[in-house]
């Protein structure tokens, strides 16, 4: 009896006040923060057992690798998050009659969103103590674009339909960690370097290109709706997405480029 009631406090506790409406905002970005510390504590421990290099990387290179892993875990997490939302939840389906779609919100979306923030803070923050090893100032730009939008998204509720949207891009991570890892690990030459150089092509052109473009698309259909947010959420809905697009299509432009490169090689 006596562990039910403790089972049962517990309970009250999270319902009633980690996950209660007012509180999710901070709990979610405490939880975001504490899991990027513990994916990179326990990259660190696994490594340094069952890989024998990794102990002879520099210490720059082993900061990274699990900076690294860090980005890879929220990146598997909010993908499959943010693909749920916008695909198969009828949270945001125009065939809802809850308001417009640009209002909808629920306590998953939000504590997603959440976590998310807590990620980008604590990556953002040991981009800047390491700064230039861990990414230099476009990394900055792309993590205070994504803090502020994001944050925006999940503390109003505002536009949170193409806040996950965006988030989907997250999809090229896990490619890209891949790649430096091979690489870190001298395996520049080997096959499965060039089958992940191509699968980075194929979800970086996806992703980063091709869904931006619907999501503008989205956003001119829905435009009578887009208009009733307040003008700093309108001003974020067009300004980060148009910013990364850039950004994406840059990088895109070195992706085809090394792409390329390694393929002569082989030739």
């Amino acid at each position: 009896m006596e562990i039910k009631s403790y089972q049962n406090q517990a309970e009250l506790l999270v319902k009633e006040y980690l996950l209660a409406d007012s509180i999710i905002p901070y709990t979610s970005i405490v939880c975001g923060i504490c899991a990027s510390k513990m994916v990179y504590d326990l990259t660190q421990l696994f490594c340094n057992v069952y890989f024998k290099s990794y102990p002879s990387l520099s210490k720059v290179q082993r900061t990274e690798w699990s900076n690294r892993s860090i980005s890879t875990f929220h990146a598997i997490f909010i993908t499959v998050m943010s693909l749920y939302f916008v695909f198969w939840s009828n949270l945001y389906s125009d065939h809802q009659y809850a308001g417009p779609i640009t209002f909808r919100s629920s306590a998953l979306s939000t504590f997603t969103l959440g976590v998310s923030v807590g990620y980008f803070l604590a990556d953002l923050g040991m981009i800047i103590w390491f700064f230039p090893s861990l990414g230099g100032m476009e990394y900055i730009v792309h993590h205070l674009l994504s803090v502020a939008a994001v944050a925006y998204s999940m503390s109003t509720g505002e536009g949170q339909l193409y806040t996950f949207m965006v988030l989907i891009s997250e999809t090229t991570t896990p490619g890209i960690n891949l790649r430096w890892y091979l690489d870190t690990a001298g395996m520049k030459r080997s096959r499965a370097y060039l089958i992940n150089g191509v699968v980075i092509f194929v979800a970086w052109l996806v992703a980063r290109i091709l869904l931006f473009m619907y999501l503008f698309y989205h956003i001119y259909l829905h435009y009578d709706q887009v208009k009733q947010m307040h003008s700093y959420g309108i001003l974020l809905i067009f300004v980060v997405p148009l910013v990364l697009s850039v950004m994406n299509l840059m990088w895109f432009g070195k992706i085809i480029k090394g792409l390329r490169k390694t393929l002569a090689k082989r030739q």
